[in-house]
């Protein structure tokens, strides 16, 4: 049985986050509080003024730079003083006071951005090259860059004025799928009398299941309840669909894919190049197939079948003092200065390490303006543990590397790139234990867990993105996406990325109405773009050495003064072309030779 949770007052303090890089105790913050709520107001002297002089633009940055700093530590600590115990008033308080704070300072920020695109686009070019504005540069640029895409304010008041019923589809999306869809109970064939409850929570973990009956009725009766709803989450996303045209065409885009991408600067052609990479590896997703059918010993491979894991059950535990161990020796092969910032973190108590009852569940690395990065996981000492571990700690150190080299204007970086820091850690850490494992069973776990990455991250995400592709273009073409036409377009889509080694089941053409991220329009593929730059940076960290290492290490602290391919590129992973996609699959090649070897 697992121990229960102790009281926060029970943990050791080295256990403990420390957070008096933020502020020294709640005393302190409430102080802080109360000056940002008014010193927010001195955003007001520069509101109409920004044509007046590069000079006052300047000010006015470094004014608005100045609080968002201030505001980014007030808010992170009353953040993570809640995450301590859910419970507390005291903490939910503060939250509340924060967010009180945040919403006044986007209140007094708001002229900024339509009164600087409003200017002439000569003085926006003027601004660019004055010394005085030199430091926010790239800012002015990107402004620039999305002038043309910027309505007069009347238009923009009127699309601000929608904002609280866009995404209307999403919404109801959610409260269906969290709130009202209800799920026969899978048969339990261990205890008969105790059929196990359904829900969206448990069903990856009943996938998971080794005992095929269970798996398939978990199948059956989640997509039972989503058939008969087929209609009406059509008619949910056909509202995000007509919403995303509508707004392309409003800010003057050529498609809803330009209008979503063009937030980062993405071009269009890295999304079609993604899915013709991935395409042109298919055969090796079918080789997979194959080799899990084999392995799980089955005549027949269904839907239900892709989650179990190909190997037995492998169980080993760590201490948290081992889990540190690990980290850093995984990370060996980014430096001294890298390995040397990890241990320095974990002894200066960046981690909070276990759970307690009332902390927040799950993990997250959370950074403020020059402040220390802090962790929060719930260490129960398995190698997911271990993993999270790891991939916090790349968040982290993404994000002191970049407060350590770049000003507050560009010390944060793109959701484009956030996820790669932690995966290449992640990558680093099953490398370096495949490389110290002689059990070949343990070997064949850990690498499952690698091809499923592969499998869940890059295959199936295009996939995804592949499917928003298809549905998107038929709204903005005037043609019909009915809930049979996308019904058929992710049936086929299936039947291409697993082929004829996959039993296809008439219900998994529904699972498309079950994925809440294809209401945040073209969002998917990142993922895909993100683990494989993160296979190709790890794959030359440990190949190529320190020349490799010395471009990943400044990519991790260009932050957001480049755009982020522009970061990526100077990394070593070029995503204008094929070749990092098709570097990381190459591995997936690798990895499934390795499997095969093993298993002879």
């Amino acid at each position: 049985m697992a121990e229960q949770p102790k009281e926060r007052s029970e943990i050791a303090k080295e256990y403990l986050w420390d957070l008096t890089s933020l502020f020294a105790d709640d005393d302190a913050w409430e102080v802080e509080a109360g000056k940002l709520a008014e010193d927010v107001a001195k955003l007001d002297s520069y509101r109409g003024r920004l044509g007046e002089s590069a000079a006052v633009v300047a000010e006015a940055y470094n004014c608005l730079y100045s609080l968002n700093t201030r505001l980014e530590a007030m808010h992170g600590y009353a953040f993570q003083r809640r995450t301590e115990d859910t419970r507390s008033t005291q903490s939910q308080n503060m939250f509340n006071k924060a967010q009180s704070v945040y919403v006044r300072f986007l209140g007094a920020a708001s002229f900024f951005d339509p009164e600087l695109l409003s200017l002439p686009t000569e003085t926006l070019t003027a601004y660019c090259e004055a010394p005085e504005l030199a430091p926010y540069r790239h800012i002015l640029e990107d402004s620039l860059r999305s002038k043309e895409h910027t309505l007069t304010a009347a238009e923009e008041a009127i699309i601000a004025a929608y904002g609280e019923i866009s995404g209307a589809g999403g919404s109801v999306a959610d409260m269906l799928m969290d709130a009202d869809m209800k799920f026969d109970d899978v048969p339990n064939p261990d205890d008969p009398e105790h059929p196990i409850a359904l829900t969206h929570a448990n069903y990856i973990a009943l996938e998971e299941n080794p005992n095929r009956e269970i798996r398939k009725a978990a199948f059956d009766n989640l997509y039972k309840s989503y058939k008969g709803l087929n209609n009406t989450f059509g008619a949910t996303y056909l509202n995000c669909l007509k919403e995303s045209s509508l707004t392309a065409k409003l800010r003057h885009y050529p498609s809803n894919r330009a209008a979503s991408l063009s937030h980062y600067n993405i071009p269009e052609s890295v999304y079609d190049k993604l899915v013709e990479t991935v395409h042109a590896f298919l055969p090796e997703m079918y080789r997979y197939l194959r080799l899990r059918k084999r392995l799980l010993g089955l005549e027949e491979l269904h839907y239900y079948d892709l989650y179990t894991p190909i190997t037995k059950d492998v169980t080993v535990s760590y201490t948290y003092d081992e889990a540190k161990e690990l980290l850093l020796t995984s990370v060996a092969p980014l430096g001294e200065h890298y390995t040397e910032t990890v241990r320095k973190g974990l002894a200066s108590r960046w981690v909070d390490v276990y759970p307690n009852v009332g902390k927040r569940s799950g993990a997250y690395s959370i950074g403020s303006c020059r402040t220390t990065p802090h962790i929060s996981m719930n260490f129960t000492g398995t190698l997911d543990s271990v993993s999270t571990l790891c991939h916090e700690m790349g968040h982290s150190m993404h994000t002191y590397l970049t407060h350590e080299n770049q000003p507050p204007q560009y010390d944060d970086y793109s959701l484009f790139i956030a996820e790669v820091a932690s995966t290449v850690n992640e990558n680093l850490l099953v490398e370096h234990l495949l490389s110290v494992t002689e059990d070949k069973t343990m070997k064949l776990f850990l690498i499952n867990q690698y091809l499923e990455n592969f499998r869940g991250t890059i295959f199936r995400q295009t996939m995804f993105a592949e499917f928003e592709q298809i549905a998107h273009s038929r709204v903005q073409n005037g043609e019909s996406a009915s809930p049979e036409d996308l019904n058929r377009i992710y049936l086929d889509l299936i039947k291409l990325y697993f082929g004829d080694e996959l039993v296809i089941d008439e219900a998994v053409q529904y699972e498309w109405s079950r994925i809440p991220h294809f209401y945040r329009p073209f969002y998917v593929y990142q993922y895909a773009t993100g683990y494989s730059s993160a296979v190709a940076l790890s794959e030359g960290i440990l190949k190529e050495g320190a020349p490799a290492v010395k471009r990943y290490l400044e990519f991790l602290s260009l932050g957001n003064s480049v755009y982020p391919m522009e970061a990526l590129a100077h990394g070593g992973v070029d995503l204008s072309t094929p070749e990092p996609v098709a570097k990381a699959l190459r591995k997936f090649s690798e990895l499934l030779d390795r499997v095969e070897e093993l298993t002879k």
